[in-house]
């Protein structure tokens, strides 16, 4: 009995394999058909009928074998190029890309075609997305960068390898104030670990003496080695990581969202803690914010990047002066000049902060306008004296950057320290 009982078992099981054998051999059956149809229509160029066909067996090719597959992608590629007259570029992309995956390095016709139509598309879709953005710079039309940033989107689909099209669609999308998109398209770079390095190979031609670009370090040598070149170099690029993450933050801005911004920048200092312009770029989203404080915090933290920029010091004197902190205002624009001598804004702001010390003596003055002895002898032993040191420094302020209100103020200094000189 134990014996008849092992033995049906083993029947159930064979049954369920060859049940499933039957299913495989049915659907592999139906896959070559359906192939031979669609083949059949593709050469009539029956493009409807050979997608429509494909159809029927897209839920079940991923079981085919690799030859089976090769053949789907190929025919659905082909059908959605349309013999170029209007290709579904995204969809041609797909199908091809797909195909070059399946057959790898081995290649067969299929490959082959496939790459012509994806080259020429290529070039196709990149002459238009560079026309499309050449007419968005000159005419600064958002509707034309979006047409370019699409453009390049497409290359990139065309040809993943060619991430550098995915790079040039997302900043030319925040041309196109599509900031959104453009913020999808970079975080789908730093997903990829994209970085923008790349290594160049560069000889200048023994022949006319320009640049000559070689597509490796051997094939530069040869040439050198040849003497059709002279004078190799291999010029390595810079990250673009930081400048990703800084345009992100820049989108972020822009729509509205200064804490993603400000998180953004956060992720890019920690890899790029030197990055100048990531620093002032957080201080302008603080100075959006109308934190004065912070803003100063972060000019101050740029100026130790970048000591011998002049602006700086004096967007830090202003802050300082905004504040109150006229002695430290006086150090950050008197550093501003030593480092530009015809800054004549901050020379401007010098003269503010002595004339600022008038203040307390006007009202002293206006307290004895009735006693004429006393309102004289306060005005010459406390006012003109603050005139006669903050009038030098007025007349270069005038002299560098020349203005109505400056004219007017210097008129009033001659007359009030009886100085035969007038600004006409």
């Amino acid at each position: 009995m134990k014996t008849l009982i092992k033995n049906t078992i083993m029947t159930k099981k064979q049954i369920l394999m060859l049940s499933l054998s039957l299913c495989m051999g049915l659907a592999s059956f139906a896959q070559k058909n359906e192939l031979k149809i669609a083949e059949k229509a593709l050469k009539k160029s029956d493009f409807a009928t050979v997608l429509s066909t494909l159809n029927q067996i897209e839920g079940i090719i991923g079981n085919a074998d690799a030859k089976m597959k090769a053949k789907y992608y190929f025919l659905k590629g082909k059908a959605l190029f349309a013999s170029g007259s209007n290709p579904d570029v995204e969809g041609v992309a797909m199908a091809f890309n797909n195909l070059l995956k399946t057959e790898g390095k081995s290649g067969s016709a299929y490959s082959s075609e496939a790459g012509t139509i994806l080259n020429e598309l290529i070039q196709a879709e990149a002459q238009k997305a560079q026309s499309s953005f050449n007419i968005a710079r000159e005419s600064s039309d958002s509707e034309s960068y979006i047409s370019a940033a699409e453009g390049f989107e497409k290359v990139y689909l065309l040809s993943p390898a060619d991430t550098s099209f995915l790079y040039n669609a997302a900043l030319v999308y925040s041309l196109g104030k599509d900031y959104k998109k453009s913020n999808e398209k970079y975080q789908a770079l730093i997903d990829m670990n994209y970085t923008g390095v790349s290594t160049e190979y560069i000889a200048v031609s023994i022949v006319d003496g320009q640049d000559m670009s070689f597509s490796s370090k051997s094939d530069m040598d040869k040439k050198v080695k040849l003497g059709i070149a002279k004078d190799p170099k291999v010029v390595t690029t810079e990250s673009k990581l930081g400048e990703i993450v800084k345009s992100i933050a820049t989108n972020y801005i822009a729509l509205g969202d200064t804490n993603k911004a400000l998180e953004a920048i956060a992720k890019a200092k920690a890899s790029n803690p030197n990055d100048y312009n990531l620093v002032i770029q957080e201080a302008n989203i603080y100075l959006k914010l109308g934190d004065n404080v912070k803003f100063k915090e972060k000019l101050e933290e740029a100026i130790q990047l970048n000591p011998t920029n002049a602006n700086l010091h004096y967007n830090v004197g202003v802050m300082n002066l905004e504040l109150g902190n006229k002695e430290a205002a006086k150090v950050n624009f008197n550093k501003a000049i030593e480092l530009k001598p015809d800054y004549g804004e901050a020379y401007n702001n010098l003269g503010t902060i002595i004339l600022s010390k008038s203040e307390a003596v006007q009202k002293e003055l206006d307290a004895n306008a009735m006693n004429f002895k006393k309102y004289d002898q306060i005005k010459a032993e406390k006012l003109l004296p603050i005139y006669r040191e903050a009038l030098p420094i007025f007349e270069k302020a005038y002299q560098l950057t020349p203005s109505d209100q400056l004219k007017s103020l210097l008129n009033s200094f001659y007359e009030n320290l009886s100085m035969d000189k007038k600004i006409e």
